[in-house]
């Protein structure tokens, strides 16, 4: 399953954005399928890029929550799945990185989705397995609220990568559609509309990979399976262009959650192998750290606070 991303908040009247500082790591696969165990624990990001010990798990534990920020400096989890199947709940988290109950579905059930942040202060859920591949979107507001399902425009897809770039807008690229590996894009307008896909981008097409922002107004694509693992990077420029692979630098992984931290920076953290990467303003992805928190891959993060 896939991973996640967020960003720059909504400007103070008459002010400039406000970027994220904080982080969160949420839920996961824990030990080697099918005799592991679906995760609900969650780690905080400091402004740093330091990944704290384990939180106890709050909202049901699964795979795959995509999660976004919202709201100017918090964030949510959505969708996901677990040995009960395809799930809809969402869970949102507070400005201090506290994850509250689950809240019932609105959209459709799904795993493998991804989420970002756009518009300065919204976020969308898109794409995913239903039991099969969709392109299906839902929206959230700045207060949180999950609208229903927005029919798909794009190839329907799953373990897709989604960041924000160019300060509010959002992509949505690569996936697995049937059974064809993709590298195909499909942009999102600051006013969360979703584009047709865009050509097969220069970068290695493949899933379990994630996405961050980084730099104000790009983002960073990193890991993921072709179905091999790998640890190369993608950046994108703040027009939404992919550019072609970067060798690697940490280690070939999948299932890393990432999200930005310290205003202008991201990170890439858990994944099977669970290591920490730090990636700095310009985009280049630091070697490995040493992974704090409970092995898991599949997760997915957010960034809140500011």
């Amino acid at each position: 399953m896939p991973l996640s991303n967020e960003l720059w908040n909504k400007p103070p009247s008459g002010g400039t954005a406000t970027p994220t500082q904080l982080g969160i790591m949420f839920g996961g696969y824990a030990g080697t399928y099918p005799s592991g165990s679906y995760s609900g624990l969650s780690n905080l990001v400091s402004s740093s890029g330091v990944v704290a010990s384990d939180t106890s798990a709050v909202g049901t534990g699964r795979n795959g929550a995509a999660g976004a920020g919202y709201g100017e400096d918090k964030a949510i989890f959505g969708f996901g799945a677990n040995s009960s199947g395809y799930l809809g709940m969402t869970n949102l988290v507070n400005n201090s990185g506290v994850v509250a109950s689950d809240t019932d579905a609105v959209g459709t059930a799904r795993g493998a989705s991804e989420a970002s942040n756009y518009g300065l202060d919204k976020a969308i859920f898109g794409f995913g397995n239903s039991g099969s591949s969709t392109a299906i979107t839902n929206l959230v507001n700045d207060s949180g609220v999950v609208a229903s399902d927005t029919a798909g425009v794009g190839t329907a897809r799953y373990s897709v990568i989604s960041a924000e770039f160019g300060g509010d807008k959002a992509i949505f690229g690569f996936g697995i559609a049937g059974s064809t590996i993709t590298n195909i894009t499909n942009k999102v307008s600051n006013s969360g509309v979703v584009a047709s896909d865009s050509s097969a981008t220069t970068g290695t097409s493949r899933y379990s990979a994630n996405a961050s922002a980084y730099g104000g107004d790009k983002a960073i694509i990193g890991f993921g399976r072709t179905p091999s693992k790998v640890g190369i990077t993608n950046l994108i420029s703040n027009s939404g262009v992919v550019a072609s692979d970067v060798a690697a630098v940490g280690t070939a992984k999948r299932g890393p959650g990432a999200c930005v931290y310290g205003g202008d920076k991201a990170i890439f953290s858990f994944g099977d192998p669970a290591n920490t990467n730090l990636v700095n303003n310009s985009g280049v992805v630091a070697s490995d750290t040493t992974q704090v928190g409970t092995n898991r891959y599949g997760t997915h993060a957010a960034g809140y606070g500011n």
